[in-house]
């Protein structure tokens, strides 16, 4: 929303709500970017899992980096973001070997 308001020069400041703020943008009813990025994330992780087992993409997806990592609260891994989105979807880890619109409808419509 950060992006909207900031596009739209309104601050929060000005006490305005977020529905509106997407009404000027003229991006009311379409889907958000957090959406639009977590089915693109499911997408990809269905064309990597369908590739051979040797192939790069597919060997990275599975690797866990060794070390010790920064103080603080750890970050999120690309997969736990995968799994909270299947979760939100309430899909199965072994949908991705179905392509017949199983994880995204022929119309459109989100999962």
């Amino acid at each position: 929303m950060d992006v909207l308001r900031g596009s739209a020069r309104k601050s929060r400041m000005d006490r305005i709500k977020n529905g509106y703020i997407k009404e000027i943008m003229g991006v009311k009813g379409k889907p958000d970017f957090i959406d639009i990025i977590e089915r693109k994330r499911l997408q990809w992780y269905g064309h990597v899992k369908r590739m051979p087992e040797e192939r790069i993409p597919d060997l990275i997806m599975e690797w866990i980096p060794r070390g010790r990592r920064k103080r603080g609260r750890p970050r999120k891994t690309w997969m736990e973001r995968l799994q909270a989105a299947m979760t939100t979807r309430i899909l199965e880890p072994d949908l991705w070997r179905n392509r017949n619109g199983v994880w995204f409808p022929e119309d459109g419509d989100s999962c």
